[in-house]
């Protein structure tokens, strides 16, 4: 935690309520580990926005090959084939400290960015948004819930002047 009284370089602010752990089994040079914890710090300012119990989030991000996110998704979802994104939400402790896993399948990602026509950065995004919002508590089990988190995907993303995901291209 940094000390108020020492002054923080311009341009800076506290983000001392987001704790990440970012793993690169598969390294993936375009998709840096600052570039994770900025994509991160949106999604949970969003959701610390809308849920005031959230006072702080530490998550895990790990991008995985196919052989591990196909091992995981069996394990945990029953189904044998590797996925794009996996989120392990851990909920709030009385503290206000939210907590999630998120698993990236990276050869997955780049196949679904090339047959969407979007960069790997624009889907990775994405997805980090996707999974981070997961971890703290979003669903798209029904119509409302699906609506309110992709709305707050699409305005995260329009703020890195990324496209809308949910639109054709």
């Amino acid at each position: 935690m940094s000390n108020p009284a020492t002054p923080r370089p311009r341009g800076m602010r506290d983000t001392s309520y987001l704790r990440t752990t970012v793993q690169h089994v598969v390294p993936v040079p375009e998709i840096t580990r600052q570039r994770i914890r900025g994509w991160m710090l949106r999604a949970v300012d969003a959701a610390m926005a809308d849920n005031p119990d959230i006072i702080q989030a530490e998550l895990a991000l790990r991008l995985v090959d196919t052989d591990e996110a196909r091992e995981l998704n069996s394990q945990f979802r029953g189904r044998d084939y590797a996925t794009n994104v996996l989120t392990f939400e851990y909920g709030i402790d009385p503290d206000g400290t939210a907590r999630g896993d998120i698993v990236l399948c990276v050869p997955v990602l780049r196949q679904e960015a090339n047959a969407q026509g979007k960069t790997l950065r624009q889907h990775a995004a994405h997805l980090v948004i996707h999974g981070v919002l997961h971890a703290l508590g979003y669903d798209h089990e029904d119509e409302d819930d699906a609506v309110h988190m992709e709305t707050v995907e699409t305005a995260l993303l329009a703020s890195l002047g990324f496209p809308d995901p949910y639109q054709p291209r």
